[in-house]
């Protein structure tokens, strides 16, 4: 079972793998699979929820996929993703948004877009006894100031980076994702850390690599450069969708192994005949129904 400390103080040879999860049977899956965390991550604005970029998401929204995810695994330690502004606006708002992830959803941890306005923050969750893991490089949160750009590519944000980096490791957060930075920045960070890091387009010497669900799997039509789609599942989808789109049209399904009649119902069929040869239609109400025939029917409670 891997929890916050296993993840934090893991020295074996073996990286920490994560993947995004937004549903419990996605979760169930990965956890099947033997994944050792789950982020909830707010990547389900642009993923699942049809939204162009993760700024709509809400806290609620979080708070019920997260519910969702940890009702359906057991071993996988959950990491919920604080959105856009429900953090570092107000401290007291922060801790309770945070709190809920634990409280209500069932979280085992929150994670933080980070930055010089989020080191004070980290260290008093983390007083209050609320895990978090930090996120530093590109951060989607900040994708109208920012974009989508490679960040740390010179000399100057290197050293923020590592600073910050570090300092959020001293703030008490027990792991640090670092997002599409240059690989030997990451090298870096990554030696200069005692807590892990945990990479998404940053090179293979992170402590671990974490991918949106989505990527992983092929379900869309992109995915970002430093991702790789290890399967296709849009297309499968596809493909299933269209046969059973056409064995309808065909009349080929339900056929009698998908079909149950009940046996128990000679009285039934007997009375539907009746009905039928009477011009009865089952829309019609008891009036109408004496009007077709001119006589009364007995009124049978559906």
């Amino acid at each position: 079972m891997s929890t916050v400390r296993e993840i934090r103080d893991r020295e074996d040879e073996n990286p920490i793998t994560m993947l995004t999860a937004y549903d419990a049977l996605t979760a169930s899956i990965i956890e099947d699979a033997g994944i050792d965390v789950i982020l909830v991550g707010d990547s389900m604005g642009n993923t699942v929820m049809g939204y162009d970029s993760t700024l709509p998401v809400t806290i609620d929204d979080v708070q019920s996929r997260t519910g969702a995810v940890v009702r359906a695994t057991d071993e996988t330690l959950v990491v919920a993703d604080l959105p856009f502004l429900s953090f570092g606006v107000d401290e007291t708002e922060t801790v309770q948004n945070a709190g809920r992830m634990l409280k209500q959803a069932g979280a085992d941890a929150v994670k933080i877009e980070s930055g010089p306005h989020t080191i004070a923050l980290t260290e008093r969750l983390v007083e209050l006894g609320i895990p978090v893991m930090a996120h530093l490089g590109l951060t989607p949160q900040h994708v109208n100031q920012l974009g989508y750009e490679q960040q740390a590519t010179d000399s100057d944000g290197a050293k923020e980076l590592l600073d910050l980096a570090g300092a959020h490791q001293q703030a008490g957060a027990f792991a640090v994702v670092l997002e599409h930075v240059p690989s030997n920045v990451a090298t870096a960070v990554t030696t200069a850390l005692d807590i892990p890091t945990i990479g998404i387009g940053a090179g293979p010497d992170c402590d671990g690599q974490v991918l949106v669900i989505t990527d992983v799997l092929g379900l869309d039509d992109w995915s970002p450069s430093f991702s790789k789609q290890f399967g296709d599942v849009r297309g499968e989808i596809k493909q299933a969708v269209r046969q059973y789109r056409d064995a309808v049209d065909s009349g080929e399904f339900p056929d009698r192994e998908h079909s149950h009649a009940e046996s128990d119902l000679d009285e039934f069929e007997e009375w539907t005949v009746l009905v039928a040869s009477s011009g009865y239609s089952p829309r019609a109400g008891v009036n109408d129904r004496e009007l077709c025939t001119g006589d009364p029917i007995e009124v049978v409670q559906w």
